[in-house]
C-alpha cells in the first residue's frame, strides 16, 4: 500500500477502497476475505511493533472466550472477557490501521452512512473464527470500533441454563414477550435460544427484523425468514409495515427504538401473532414504564389498556461472574402477564407494585425476581456471595435472607432456599 498523508486533524474521511467493493448484499463474503489479511499501515515504523493483523486479533478474541473487540487509536486492540476489558499484546493502533480497515470491511452503501452519520452498524463473518457484530463510530475525529462475537449457532435455553420458564414462554400462540436488560446482558442470545426453541418444537413462519443480523437459524421445522435493515428493509417501521401480509406466525423485532415501532409491535401482538423484542431497561418495572413514556399523555389510558392485552411476558437479564468455574450466568428476573398484573397496567390510580406481584406469582405461575434468582445461584454455589450481594436488587434486604432473618409470612423465597 502507498504511503499515505498524515490524516488532518477533523473528521475522518474515506477514500475509494482500495480493493473492489462488493455489492451490499455480498458484503459479508467480501468482509470475511478482508478479515484475512493482514492490515499493513502507511509508512508504519519497523520498530513500533508488528502490524496489526486483524485475523489474528479475532482468533485471539474467540480463544481467550472474550464478548466484545474494542479498536481505538492510541491503545492495543482490548477485549471483553467475563465482563473484564483486557488488552492484547499488540502496538498501540494507529489511524491509518483503522482506516485502511474501515475501506476493506465496508461496503461503499455502509462507507456513504458513515460519512453521512458518522456511525454505522454492520455484521461480518470470518471463515473458521466466528460472526461478528461491528459499530464502527468516531471519537474526537478517528475511527473507532466495537466489535462483538456472535456464536454461529445459538445455544438451547437449557445449555444457558435459563429458567424452565422460557421454553412455557416461547411456545406461547400469541402476546408480546419483551426481554430486557443494559447493553451486553445476553438479550440477544435468549432471544435467539427462544426462536431455536420454538424451532424444534413447533411448525411456524417467522419473521425476524434484526440490525444487523446476529445468530443464523437453520430451518428445522419452522420457516425462518431473517430480514437486515438496511439490507432487506429501510427500517423497523417500514418492515413491520408490511410484516402482517407475510403470513408470520412470530415475528423477532431486533430492538424497539421508537414509537412508530413500538405501536406496530403491539397492534400484531393484539391481532394474535407472537412478538418477541428487546428494550434496554434493567427491570420488568421500569420496562412498563417506559413503554408507556413512549405515548403522550392523551393517549395513556389506551396504551394501558392495549399493553395489558398484549403483554405475555417481561424477562429482564444480569449477567454475574461464575465462582464454580469460568464464565458468567444470567441472573433472571421473570413477570408473567397474570390478571393481577393485568389490573395494575390498566389502572392509571395504581402504583405498579410489579416486585410484589412477582414473588407472589413465583409458585404458581413460575416468576422470580433477581433476587430470588441469585439466591438459587449462591445457594448452588454457581456464584459468590460478594457478587450475590453486588447484584441484587435489594442487597440489604438479600443480606438477612442469607442470614435467615426474614418475615414468618414471606413464603416466597422458600422453594429458592431448598435449592
Amino acid at each position: 500500500m502507498a504511503s499515505a498523508p498524515k490524516p488532518p486533524v477533523g473528521p475522518a474521511k474515506f477514500t475509494k477502497p482500495a480493493v473492489p467493493a462488493a455489492p451490499a448484499p455480498a458484503a459479508a463474503p467480501a468482509a470475511a476475505a478482508a478479515a484475512t489479511a493482514t492490515v499493513v499501515t502507511a509508512g508504519a515504523d519497523e520498530a513500533s511493533g508488528p502490524p496489526f493483523d486483524f485475523k489474528t486479533v479475532l482468533q485471539q478474541l474467540t480463544q481467550l472466550g472474550g464478548s466484545d473487540l474494542h479498536l481505538k487509536v492510541g491503545r492495543p486492540p482490548t477485549i471483553r472477557v467475563n465482563g473484564d476489558l483486557m488488552p492484547l499484546e499488540f502496538s498501540a493502533l494507529k489511524p491509518e490501521e483503522l482506516k485502511g480497515l474501515a475501506e476493506q470491511l465496508m461496503n461503499p452503501k455502509q462507507v456513504k452512512q458513515f460519512t453521512d452519520e458518522k456511525e454505522c452498524d454492520f455484521a461480518i463473518g470470518v471463515p473458521g473464527i466466528g460472526r461478528f457484530r461491528v459499530n464502527l463510530y468516531q471519537q474526537r475525529g478517528s475511527l473507532c470500533y466495537a466489535m462483538r462475537a456472535i456464536p454461529y449457532l445459538a445455544r438451547t435455553l437449557a445449555e444457558l441454563e435459563l429458567p424452565k420458564v422460557l421454553e412455557e414462554i416461547a411456545l406461547k400462540p400469541r402476546g408480546l414477550v419483551l426481554v430486557t436488560g443494559v447493553t451486553g446482558s445476553g438479550k440477544s442470545t435468549t432471544l435467539a435460544a427462544m426462536i431455536q426453541h420454538i424451532n424444534q418444537n413447533h411448525k411456524a413462519n417467522i419473521i425476524t427484523l434484526e440490525d444487523p443480523i446476529e445468530f443464523l437459524h437453520r430451518d428445522v421445522n419452522c420457516h425462518i425468514n431473517q430480514r437486515e435493515i438496511g439490507t432487506d428493509t429501510t427500517s423497523f417501521p417500514q418492515g413491520l409495515r408490511r410484516v402482517l401480509r407475510q403470513d408470520p406466525d412470530v415475528i423477532l423485532i431486533g430492538e424497539i427504538r421508537d414509537l412508530e415501532t413500538l405501536d406496530a409491535a403491539l397492534k400484531a401482538a393484539d391481532t394474535g401473532h407472537l412478538v418477541f423484542s428487546t428494550l434496554h431497561t434493567t427491570d420488568a418495572t421500569q420496562t412498563i414504564q417506559r413503554v408507556l413514556s413512549f405515548y403522550p399523555p392523551h393517549q395513556q389510558a389506551e396504551v394501558r389498556f392495549s399493553l395489558a392485552n398484549a403483554l405475555q411476558a417481561v424477562v429482564s437479564q444480569r449477567l454475574v461472574p461464575r465462582a464454580d468455574k469460568g464464565g458468567r450466568i444470567a441472573a433472571v428476573e421473570v413477570l408473567i402477564n397474570t390478571a393481577a398484573v393485568r389490573d395494575q397496567i390498566r389502572d392509571m390510580e395504581k402504583a405498579l407494585n410489579i416486585p410484589d406481584l412477582i414473588k407472589e406469582g413465583q409458585v404458581q405461575y413460575g416468576m422470580q425476581s433477581f433476587d430470588q434468582s441469585l439466591m438459587q445461584w449462591y445457594k448452588k454455589g454457581t456464584i459468590s456471595y460478594e457478587s450475590a450481594l453486588f447484584y441484587a436488587t435489594s442487597p440489604a434486604e438479600f443480606a438477612l435472607r442469607i442470614q435467615g432473618v426474614a418475615g414468618t409470612s414471606d413464603q416466597s423465597w422458600n422453594s429458592f432456599e431448598k435449592k
